[in-house]
């Protein structure tokens, strides 16, 4: 059987590259096929693959361009040919579930979310503030449009998976679509290896991701202002220089990249997880639980999916003082927290139990052919 993966770009290492790596290890001689390539940017499983990429790899800068180019995605992606596979496995939250199929192939799409910035977090992303005044111009002149495609563009995928509860309720609601929930791999291993003993040593508050718009890295920096509590924040991305410009108050530290060798000793030391995005899965809070680390998060989202009661404290607005008054509650819940209920809720979310279920939905997927 021959297998093409499609993945929307590959330019960073992040939560869904993550999922392609898993795929990569189930079909090891498939081909990848893929937007943008900038080589050595993820992992080297990945990278073993042939990748094929589109028009838009030869245009200048393209690795930091890319997200310009979102108007034209879908005709990029459906000019794409792939031919004589008998099984498309795509990987997508843009355009990859949009490629077009070979005759007789079949198509199995795992959605991250549909086209996010197009849908419910169109103000994150263009709203007042958010974006220049010509780019929020253009952002709603092409949002019915590629609304419509990102609907439509789902009727060349046989079986469609999704992350969470949560994006299957999008799904549904956007695309008039039922998919099946199979919950993303996390690579637990190194964070469970460590025992839950000297935990929550560096007394400090740990706010993990990238600087995207809906990561709301803002209302942590607010929030921790106005407490006065040490915040240390892990990441850089496309709101850096908003987030980083003059210097933070002295209990904020901003630690940019960090190597993934260092985040579990991180994870251990830090008090809790702070995670204020409305995420449609999370694996930041699965590490953190894994490493023994309570979390405290937004209340919306995959993080209902991946953290319960017993391993955290919710809020329910975006605003800092919803987070401030969350912190204040986990003081008072900290002392009866267990470590261990924090690693046994992260152990459900296996990379096997992934590559196990993939596989189940491609059996029943090709028993159909």
């Amino acid at each position: 059987m021959k297998v093409a993966l499609v993945h929307d770009w590959l330019v960073t290492q992040r939560g869904g590259e993550h999922v392609l790596e898993a795929l990569c290890e189930l079909f090891p001689r498939a081909d990848i096929h893929t937007l943008v390539h900038r080589p050595g940017a993820v992992h080297p499983r990945i990278e073993s693959h042939p990748i094929h990429t589109s028009v838009l790899q030869r245009v200048p800068r393209i690795h930091e361009l890319y997200r310009h180019f979102l108007p034209v995605l879908p005709q990029v992606i459906e000019s794409m040919r792939l031919t004589d596979y008998d099984l498309v496995i795509s990987s997508s939250h843009c355009v990859a579930k949009g490629i077009r199929k070979p005759p007789g192939a079949r198509h199995l799409s795992y959605v991250h979310a549909p086209m996010r910035y197009m849908w419910d977090l169109f103000d994150d992303y263009f709203g007042p503030g958010r974006a220049s005044a010509p780019v929020r111009v253009a952002a709603h002149a092409v949002r019915p449009w590629l609304q419509k495609w990102d609907r439509e563009s789902t009727a060349g995928v046989d079986r469609l998976l999704v992350n969470s509860q949560h994006i299957a309720g999008k799904v549904r609601r956007f695309w008039g679509r039922e998919a099946r929930v199979v919950y993303p791999p996390v690579a637990l291993e190194r964070f469970c290896q460590n025992p839950l003993t000297g935990l929550g040593q560096g007394g400090y508050y740990l706010w993990l991701g990238a600087f995207a718009p809906y990561k709301r890295l803002d209302i942590a920096l607010e929030a921790f202002r106005q407490l006065g509590a040490p915040l240390w924040v892990v990441g850089t991305g496309q709101e850096a220089a908003r987030h980083t410009s003059g210097p933070p108050p002295a209990n904020i530290r901003f630690l940019g990249s960090v190597a993934d060798e260092a985040l579990t000793g991180l994870y251990r030391d830090a008090r809790a997880l702070v995670f204020t995005a409305e995420e449609d899965f999370g694996i930041v809070p699965l590490e953190a639980q894994a490493c023994g680390r309570p979390v405290i998060a937004y209340g919306r989202g995959g993080a209902l999916e991946t953290v319960n009661p017993r391993t955290g404290v919710f809020f329910d607005a975006q605003t800092p003082e919803a987070l401030a008054d969350a912190v204040r509650r986990f003081e008072d819940w900290e002392p009866g927290f267990q470590p261990s209920d924090a690693r046994s809720q992260a152990e459900r979310f296996s990379r096997a139990a992934f590559q196990r279920a993939v596989m189940a939905e491609v059996d029943a997927l090709l028993s159909k052919a």
